[in-house]
């Protein structure tokens, strides 16, 4: 890791963790609630908690490029070497419902490509993250994949809207699916091997997957879209079909079975 890279990644852990814990002082507690759409709340924890990784980051950084869920994309990001990509709490739906399955999510991007990332779920005080190339972390130690080889033995992680509305419980072992809101959290979770896959049928935003996608892939794992793509990240539409994530043992089986879902 290049000098750089390692200041990179020490702001970056102290960042999610100061940012983690301003969410947490929320969690549980009254505040003002309004929705972007049908399945995306947003409330006063999210403008707070994004507040306090735009000091730490952006304000640390000022010729790094912005993106987050909830800041104007000015476009100027396109410009930059290197791009802050970030979810302030990724999982507000469960974290308004006093549900510990939220998180913060951070990734550095460069050339179209997560440099590190990190997952930080501060009502589990479970830190995940990861660097390209040197592998991923939770709480400083080594994660990997599961060893699953076989789709009859697979557990799946899914949203709570998609196991509702989508038909996961049909396609799979309702036995084996297993719902949880954030998609950051999600990948975290894969990477770490306590489930072998997630996947969503519908769009995700940089902010949503981009470090997630990284901690996977560090930890061994497979990342695609459900038709096989590549995720590039930090382009002009910052959006994403689908996603598929896996221990890499059942990619192939996933696409197969997911792939009517899969974007055209």
């Amino acid at each position: 890791m290049t000098e750089r890279d390692g200041a990179d990644h020490r702001l970056l852990l102290d960042a999610v963790r100061e940012a983690g814990a301003c969410a947490l002082k929320r969690f549980k507690t009254d505040q003002k609630v309004w929705r972007k759409s049908k399945h995306h709340p947003v409330c006063e924890a999210d403008i707070e908690t994004n507040a306090v990784l735009s000091d730490m980051l952006k304000d640390r950084r000022p010729d790094y490029g912005w993106l987050s869920e909830e800041s104007e994309d000015s476009g100027e990001r396109l410009a930059a070497k290197r791009v802050w990509v970030v979810d302030p709490i990724d999982g507000t739906n469960s974290y308004l419902k006093g549900l510990p399955e939220f998180a913060v999510s951070v990734g550095l991007i460069a050339d179209g490509r997560a440099l590190m990332g990190a997952v930080y779920n501060p009502a589990a005080d479970e830190l995940f993250e990861a660097v390209a190339g040197a592998g991923a972390r939770l709480n400083g130690k080594e994660i990997r994949v599961s060893t699953c080889t076989d789709m009859a033995d697979a557990t799946i992680l899914v949203s709570r809207s998609e196991h509702r509305e989508a038909g996961w419980p049909e396609r799979f072992d309702g036995d084996k699916v297993h719902a949880i809101s954030s998609i950051a959290y999600k990948l975290a979770l894969v990477a770490d091997g306590r489930y072998d896959a997630t996947a969503s049928a519908w769009p995700k935003a940089d902010w949503d997957i981009c470090a997630g996608c990284l901690l996977v892939a560090e930890a061994g794992g497979t990342i695609s879209s459900i038709a096989g793509k590549d995720l590039r990240f930090n382009q002009e539409r910052p959006k994403h079909a689908t996603c598929l994530a896996s221990n890499g043992h059942l990619h192939d089986a996933l696409q197969t079975e997911l792939s009517d879902w899969a974007e055209k």
